[in-house]
């Protein structure tokens, strides 16, 4: 594969790219403000400027966004770009739509970009739909019969017709985004850049979308950028990856090997998890039991099918006598947002000194493919029904995915949640 891309033309190359942010510091407002701080910060005074109770510890401290990244992307390509949060994603896509401009290092782009970033970027409030496709496409050089040309199909694939010559300030961000997505399809450009274009909108618009992105670079030859946390859309879009981690590029290769090296370093691919010696949070009631253990039962990895059920066996040591012990287990994303949680009630009693060991089986059929963190909280009922924690840990995560493509799904669980609901009996009358 390295061979046959070696031969094509280059679209876009990135050399020693770094980009890189001074935290703390932000403008006066004003040219004698922003000289009174500098004046200020040369003393080594207090800058009269910053509003009081402000920290300046980070004045002067830096945050390299990317930090040294060798890119070549080819004619023709759907790439993939892929990474936990703050991995330098969506930065990277600024840089190439030439939203800001690189700290150091080379980015040599080879066509016209037109690009899809965060809800809002490229439009103007003030103007009506229509007018902004015609803005855009005055931006891409293109000559008003040009943009005439192809108004016709941006409405239709846009499914706005009935407002697009309202003012997109009032749009729904659902509308916001298929007239973006759609002037990005079909305006002439070389290079389309998607920045979690799928973030928003109906399961048939994402179909729609994923099925324009993969004509543009199959069938009309386009480059095509695309950043998302969907493993799925990219499965179906990419003919490979770029990892990013920390602003950097981690790994480079075909898309599942990119996936794997992704999930990997997300949740680090343990299959079990010692929490003997973990810090406890200080808000525990008491600490009766110690949790100790917590692993997948008969498992190599933590990468189970979309039905598959989730078998944890824990192991926990009975600091005094315990009975009636309770146990929760929360399922959280690795946003940090919880998603799910099962209860156990009443389940076990030992004395002070036994260990004690369970299975418990989650059943995880409702929660949609990602990859999700646990928690464990042990727990007892007092005498007045409230519950008591009695000893909590954290860190043990599972990845759920789709081995069999009927499953597969076009979801995006940060939008409409991370719990795949049963489809409603509907009856018309």
């Amino acid at each position: 594969m390295e061979h046959n891309l070696q031969n094509r033309e280059v679209a876009v190359k990135l050399t020693g790219v770094k980009k890189m942010y001074k935290l703390g510091q932000i403008g006066g407002g004003t040219l004698h403000g922003d000289l009174e701080s500098w004046w200020a910060r040369i003393r080594g005074k207090e800058d009269p400027n910053t509003v009081i109770g402000t920290s300046q510890r980070l004045v002067g401290r830096t945050f390299m966004a990317l930090n040294g990244i060798d890119l070549t992307i080819y004619q023709g390509e759907a790439v993939g770009i892929i990474g936990g949060n703050g991995a330098g994603k969506s930065t990277m896509l600024k840089l190439l739509s030439r939203v800001t401009a690189p700290t150091e290092g080379e980015i040599d782009i080879y066509g016209r970009i037109a690009s899809m970033l965060e809800v809002g970027t490229g439009f103007h409030g003030e103007l009506t739909g229509r007018e902004n496709v015609y803005m855009n496409g005055a931006i891409l050089g293109m000559t008003k019969a040009e943009i005439d040309a192809k108004m016709e199909d941006i409405i239709e694939f846009s499914e706005v017709r009935d407002f697009i010559d309202t003012p997109v300030k009032r749009y729904s961000s659902g509308m916001y985004v298929k007239l973006a997505f759609s002037v990005a399809a079909h305006l002439d450009s070389e290079i389309m850049i998607m920045d979690e274009v799928l973030a928003v909108g109906d399961m048939a618009f994402q179909k729609k979308c994923l099925t324009k992105m993969k004509d543009a670079a199959k069938k009309e030859g386009r480059t095509v950028l695309y950043v998302s946390h969907n493993m799925n859309t990219i499965r179906q879009l990419c003919d490979r990856c770029i990892v990013l981690s920390k602003g950097k590029v981690v790994y480079e290769g075909d898309v599942e090997s990119s996936i794997a090296v992704y999930m990997d370093s997300e949740a680090n691919d343990q299959v079990k998890m010692d929490f003997s010696d973990a810090v406890r949070p200080d808000w525990l009631y008491c600490q009766k039991v110690l949790l100790k253990k917590a692993s997948f039962v008969d498992k190599e990895s933590n990468i189970f099918g979309i039905r598959e059920p989730v078998p944890i066996q824990l192991e926990w040591e009975n600091l005094v006598d315990v009975k009636e012990l309770c146990l929760r287990v929360e399922a959280i994303s690795l946003e940090g947002n919880p998603v799910g949680t099962y209860t156990v009630y009443d389940f076990y009693q030992g004395k002070q000194g036994e260990s004690g060991r369970a299975v418990v089986t989650l059943d995880t059929s409702a929660l949609t493919e990602a990859t999700y963190r646990l928690r464990f909280t042990f727990f007892i009922k007092d005498v007045m029904g409230n519950n008591l924690n009695i000893d909590w840990a954290e860190g043990l995560c599972f990845s759920k995915t789709s081995f069999d493509e009927e499953e597969k799904l076009v979801w995006d669980a940060v939008s409409w949640g991370y719990i795949h609901l049963p489809d409603p009996d509907v009856k018309v009358i």
